[in-house]
């Protein structure tokens, strides 16, 4: 049995196997109350993306204005976004384009460095993983690493780019990822840390 609370927001997810009644299940996040009350209570509230917010960009705070402008532009700590547009809608299509420009660039020089190539790179937005490696070589990341610091996603792609050799967390996959970038641990205790924040940010109108 499992219990888990959703970084985006939403209901607890209580999770049973085969067999097990709902009555046991029941008992079970019983058991687990005083940490579901804290969970809860730490995850970040929700935050929109309008007119005005200050969003993370690469890891910076970045401002997004509504501007008489063609098309989205990014300069001097500002995200102009067309007026006219909606402004979430908008914005998050502007984070996927940027996502995957950075991704391809890590995922094909963390390949390079291992003598292994992807088959295809994807971006989803993910609920709860940053990143995966199908056993035929697909990989697929969530496209708000756009708004974690480029070293996080850098390690993200380093991640998935080693499960190409290693499909596991043995000693040797932890072992080419640290090949790939020596000092990834402190990336991916970012990413623990801070991740749920980067989940809470909603970008529908």
């Amino acid at each position: 049995m499992t219990l888990r609370v959703p970084r985006t927001g939403g209901d607890v997810v209580l999770t049973l196997p085969p067999r097990v009644t709902l009555e046991e299940g029941r008992g079970f996040a019983a058991s687990r109350a005083d940490w579901l009350q804290r969970t809860l209570a730490e995850r970040p509230p929700p935050q929109i993306v309008a007119d005005g917010a200050v969003i993370p960009v690469s890891g910076q705070a970045v401002t997004v204005i509504v501007l008489p402008v063609k098309r989205v532009r990014f300069s001097d700590a500002v995200l102009a976004v067309p007026s006219g547009k909606p402004v979430g809608p908008t914005v998050r299509a502007w984070l996927k384009h940027h996502a995957h420009a950075a991704l391809r660039e890590s995922v094909d020089r963390h390949a390079a460095n291992l003598g292994r190539q992807p088959r295809a790179m994807t971006l989803r937005d993910t609920r709860s993983r940053w990143g995966s490696c199908t056993s035929d070589g697909r990989l697929m990341f969530s496209w708000r690493l756009a708004m974690a610091p480029y070293e996080v996603l850098d390690y993200v792609a380093a991640h998935e780019v080693a499960h190409l050799a290693h499909m596991d967390h043995s000693p040797r996959f932890w072992a080419a990822v640290e090949r790939l970038m020596p000092d990834y641990a402190r990336h991916r205790a970012w990413l623990r840390v801070n991740g749920s924040g980067l989940q809470a940010w909603r970008f529908e109108d």
